[in-house]
């Protein structure tokens, strides 16, 4: 019942998607010829129709390729929006592509730029307002997915706990199957009989989730699976050391899966990433010299010592480099192994000013010049606290697998300055390894809305590591 479910919602979202292709091309044209420019000679709207005879199956396949007509039940909003982005952006790189190719110059540029928004706006509602309808029908008990889980343990134990917490996922469970008994719901019976279970219960779909305890069990849980026909998943017994994107690798016809999938260890995402910072730092450079002139002649008014201040921070692959910033602390013996508090003596006038609105970071514009840094990653450390937070700290050496960058996905999501250690490294190892050049921009404009003024206030105090060092700003 599900899979037919699934085929109709499948022939809904392609069929829908086709009218709003051709909703999208009217609108566009009507704000084209009759808002911006009324008035002006323009050829008949079944010109732009016609043209859909080639837009609709390249957009069909696009969508098929981006895994866009697959079943949502358990993909965030969030990735679709990502996934109907990148493919409205391909789409319509073909749609000019062929049009100064083909010299179709009857039809204006200027309509198919202004379909890309209307039609990207128009499928991202029409997917969100069917997926609300989905969650709707499925809080009522209906369009439910019948599941087993086998096994006992603390793997199937997170499992159930995520789909009981979940009901927009539409997850029915119907029973365990394991040789043990404590484990909640109705036991349907021990490993052995599993075959005449799945017989007898028709699942549509078994989620297998051992232990390494019972891993033994498993050649004969996969034969049962495939000799009754039902999907099986499989939850490996060490899924908290595997990321929701592994990177699958093989050795013969041994697959390897790759824990730490880093998505910039692609030389071509590595070179997009790289352009971006070169141009980037040259405009930034060109756009602030105002400002960085000013506050060097500031600082050297107002303190005595240098403009800049350097410091030595642990960057890509735990190599040391020398960072930049406009000094904002009298000249103290303290730099390389204290942090600044919110209130502190040693902070100049000017310097508390210039560190309110990150003005002392724009020297870092030069560091990623240079390649020592990126405009986006996570943030680099002094040496003798990458020591301390490496033993304190879980995963935090991860983040040294790419180079550290001036602002990142924790600093925009308000995790600068003096907040959780431990927050800012799980955002970390989430940027690295699901990098995207859209990622990147999106980061890259928090960070002027939102991610500039730095509140260096004290805001959670946790216990262990942030106890103890979550009151503290890197100088």
């Amino acid at each position: 019942m599900i899979r037919e479910n699934q085929h109709l919602l499948n022939k809904i979202n392609a069929l829908s998607d086709i009218i709003i292709l051709f909703i999208s091309i009217t609108l566009a044209y009507f704000i084209r010829f009759f808002i911006f420019n009324p008035g002006v000679p323009y050829i008949e709207l079944n010109k732009y129709l016609q043209f859909m005879i080639i837009i609709i199956p390249a957009n069909a396949f696009i969508y098929y390729f981006f895994d866009l007509y697959d079943s949502f039940r358990a993909k965030s909003f969030s990735k679709e929006i990502s996934s109907i982005i990148k493919a409205n952006i391909i789409l319509i790189t073909i749609i000019l592509s062929i049009l100064f190719t083909i010299k179709l110059v009857d039809l204006s540029r200027l309509v198919w730029v202004i379909f890309f928004f209307v039609n990207t706006l128009l499928v991202l509602a029409k997917r969100y307002t069917l997926r609300k309808i989905l969650w709707n029908i499925r809080s009522k008990g209906l369009n439910l997915k019948h599941v087993i889980i086998i096994g006992s343990g603390e793997t199937a134990n997170e499992y159930l706990s995520i789909i009981k917490n979940n009901k927009e996922y539409g997850y029915n469970y119907v029973g365990y199957v394991s040789n043990n008994f404590d484990f909640e719901g109705e036991k349907l019976g021990n490993y052995c009989g599993l075959l005449d279970i799945l017989l007898k219960q028709k699942p549509d779909e078994v989620i297998c989730a051992l232990d390494i305890t019972d891993a033994k069990y498993l050649e004969d849980i996969v034969s049962a699976c495939e000799k009754s026909g039902t999907k099986i998943s499989i939850i490996p017994f060490c899924y908290k050391y595997i990321p929701s994107q592994p990177y699958i690798d093989a050795i013969g016809h041994m697959p390897l899966i790759n824990l730490r999938r880093i998505p910039l260890d692609n030389l071509g995402n590595a070179f997009l990433k790289r352009t971006l910072d070169i141009f980037g730092s040259l405009f930034l450079i060109i756009v602030t010299s105002p400002i960085m002139l000013f506050t060097s002649i500031m600082i050297k008014v107002t303190s005595p010592g240098p403009v800049i201040f350097k410091q030595t921070r642990v960057g890509l692959n735990k190599q040391p480099f020398v960072m930049y910033k406009f000094r904002s602390m009298r000249i103290n013996s303290e730099s390389n192994t204290a942090w600044s508090t919110n209130v502190d003596h040693r902070k100049t006038k000017f310097g508390s000013f210039i560190r309110k609105f990150s003005i002392d970071e724009l020297p870092q514009f030069f560091n990623v010049l240079k390649g020592d840094m990126s405009l986006v990653g996570p943030r680099p450390e002094l040496p003798h606290f990458v020591e301390t937070f490496k033993d304190e700290v879980p995963l935090y050496m991860v983040k040294h697998q790419v180079k550290p960058g001036i602002t990142g996905l924790a600093q925009v999501n308000g995790y600068r300055g003096d907040t959780s250690i431990k927050k800012r490294i799980e955002y970390d190892i989430y940027y690295i390894e699901n990098w995207s050049i859209f990622m990147e921009i999106g980061i890259l404009f928090k960070t002027v809305f939102k991610g500039i003024k730095n509140n260096e206030k004290l805001e959670i105090k946790h216990k262990d590591i942030d106890n103890n060092l979550h009151n503290k700003k890197s100088l």
